[in-house]
C-alpha cells in the first residue's frame, strides 16, 4: 500500500519513475523520495501529479497518435533539434547517429520510441527511411567551423567539401530529400558555414537545396545568447517544397542583452537542490572537487594565455561568475574546460559539470536535472559542446510551424 499521498498519487498515474521526473522536471531520485517521504513533496509537484491524473496521465513521449506531423533526425546527437520539434506537435519516426556513447544518451531520454537508432547515415539507403513531413539535421560542422579549418590547414588537409569524411555528410541530405520530398526541412551548421572558402560552401549548398532540390529556403544566424547564458552563434537553414511564404524576416528575436547570465544555471550549492549523482553532494549539494582545476594546469592555462597576449593573440581562457555570459562551449571542453572557468572565492576556478552543461545548451531548465546522463563526464561534454540550442530550436520550429502544419503530409516518394 501506498505509504505517502506522493506514492498513492504514483499508483494512480500509472507512470514510471522516470516519466513523472521527466514530467515534473526533477530527478528519478526526488521522485523516489518523494514516494518514500524521505522528502517532502513540494506542493507544486502534488499539484502536477493530481493534473496528469486529471489528464490521462499520458506520458510526455507517448504522443504519437495525437501528432501533427512526422519528421526524421539525421546527425541526431542527443536530440536537441528533435526536442525544438516535438515541442510544436511532432513526432520522430527515424533517428540517425553514428556515435554510440551519443545514441546511449538519446535512448535513455527518448526511451519510448518505437524505431531503433540506426547508425552510420552513409550506409543508409534512403527506401529505408520512412515517408515524413520534415528533415531535421545538423550535419557534422567541423569541416566547416574556424577551429576545424584551422587546424586541417595546419595539417595540410582538405576542409568543406574537400574534405573526404564529414564535410561530403550533406550529400547524404541531399538524396534523402531527392528520394522523400519532404513537406520541409531544418538543417543546423556553424555560423562560419556562411564565410567558408571565401563563400564558395555556402553557394554550393544554396544551388544543391533551390536549383537541383527546387525547395524555397531562407536562413538566419541566430545567438542563442537571447535565451542561454551562452554566446553561441549558428545558423539555421529552413527549406520548403513549395512556396509558402516563410521568411526569416520576421521571426521573433528576443534581445540579446536581456538574455539570462550564468547565474541561473549553475549549482547554487546552498541546499536549495538536492545532491545529484557524482556531480554534486553533502547537505548542500556542492559541487565535487574534481571540477576544481589542479594547480598545475590552472597555471599552465595562465602561463598559456600570458605567452599569446605578449603577442597580440587573443588566445586565453574564460574567466565567469554568476553575472555573466559565457563562451561557446566546445565538443573539447573536457580537455581542460578553458572557455567556461567557473570563479570561486578562495580557490582555483572550476569546470562547469555536465549537469550545468545540460542547462547551458537547453535540455533542461535552470534548476532542472530531468536530462539523462548515462555516459561519463568525458562524452558528455563531447555531446553538450556538439549539440544545439534548445530554446534557440524551439523559437525556429515555431517560426516555421504555421508553414509546416498548412499543408498536408509529402508527396510520395520517387524512385
Amino acid at each position: 500500500m501506498p505509504v505517502t499521498v506522493f506514492a498513492d498519487l504514483l499508483q494512480k498515474s500509472g507512470l514510471s519513475h522516470a516519466e513523472v521526473a521527466l514530467e515534473l522536471g526533477v530527478s528519478e531520485k526526488t521522485i523516489r523520495r518523494y514516494e518514500t517521504g524521505e522528502t517532502a513533496a513540494k506542493p507544486r509537484d502534488v499539484m502536477a501529479m493530481r493534473g496528469l491524473i486529471a489528464a490521462g496521465a499520458k506520458p510526455t513521449n507517448a504522443h504519437a497518435a495525437s501528432s501533427s506531423f512526422e519528421f526524421i533526425d539525421l546527425f541526431a546527437g542527443i536530440g536537441g533539434l528533435r526536442l525544438g520539434f516535438e515541442a510544436i506537435g511532432g513526432r520522430c519516426v527515424f533517428t540517425s547517429e553514428w556515435d554510440r556513447y551519443s545514441q546511449k544518451t538519446y535512448r535513455a531520454n527518448f526511451p519510448h520510441d518505437e524505431h531503433e537508432i540506426r547508425g552510420d547515415i552513409t550506409g543508409i539507403d534512403a527506401s529505408e527511411i520512412p515517408p515524413h513531413d520534415v528533415l531535421l539535421a545538423g550535419f557534422p560542422c567541423q569541416p566547416f567551423s574556424i577551429a576545424g579549418v584551422s587546424k586541417k590547414n595546419a595539417l595540410g588537409r582538405a576542409h568543406g567539401f574537400a574534405c573526404d569524411t564529414q564535410g561530403t555528410l550533406f550529400f547524404d541530405v541531399q538524396r534523402i530529400i531527392a528520394h522523400h520530398r519532404p513537406k520541409a526541412f531544418l538543417l543546423e551548421n556553424v555560423k562560419n558555414l556562411v564565410s567558408h572558402d571565401k563563400g564558395r560552401t555556402f553557394a554550393t549548398i544554396r544551388e544543391v537545396l533551390q536549383n537541383e532540390l527546387g525547395y524555397f529556403i531562407d536562413w538566419k544566424v541566430i545567438d542563442a545568447k537571447a535565451w542561454l547564458p551562452q554566446h553561441r552563434e549558428r545558423i539555421f537553414i529552413a527549406g520548403f517544397r513549395e512556396d509558402s511564404g516563410f521568411s526569416f524576416e520576421d521571426f521573433p528575436m528576443p534581445q540579446v542583452a536581456m538574455g539570462p547570465k550564468l547565474g541561473t544555471i549553475l549549482h547554487p550549492e546552498n541546499g536549495e537542490e538536492a545532491p545529484d549523482g557524482h556531480f554534486t553532494g553533502g547537505n548542500i549539494a556542492r559541487v565535487s572537487d574534481k571540477y576544481t582545476l589542479t594547480d598545475h594546469l590552472w597555471k599552465y592555462l595562465q602561463d598559456y594565455a600570458a605567452k599569446h597576449q605578449a603577442k597580440g593573440n587573443g588566445f586565453g581562457f574564460g574567466l565567469v561568475g554568476p553575472d555573466d555570459v559565457a563562451r561557446t562551449l566546445s565538443a573539447r571542453y573536457y580537455k581542460d574546460g578553458s572557455e567556461i572557468l567557473v570563479r570561486q572565492e578562495g580557490r582555483n576556478p572550476r569546470r562547469l559539470t555536465p549537469r550545468e552543461c545540460a542547462r547551458l545548451m537547453g535540455f533542461e531548465d535552470p534548476r532542472g536535472t530531468a536530462f539523462k546522463i548515462p555516459v561519463s563526464d568525458t562524452q558528455a561534454y563531447r555531446q553538450f559542446g556538439n549539440s544545439v540550442c534548445v530554446p534557440a530550436v524551439k523559437a525556429v520550429a515555431e517560426h516555421m510551424a504555421p508553414f509546416i502544419l498548412r499543408s498536408a503530409r509529402a508527396i510520395p516518394q520517387v524512385a
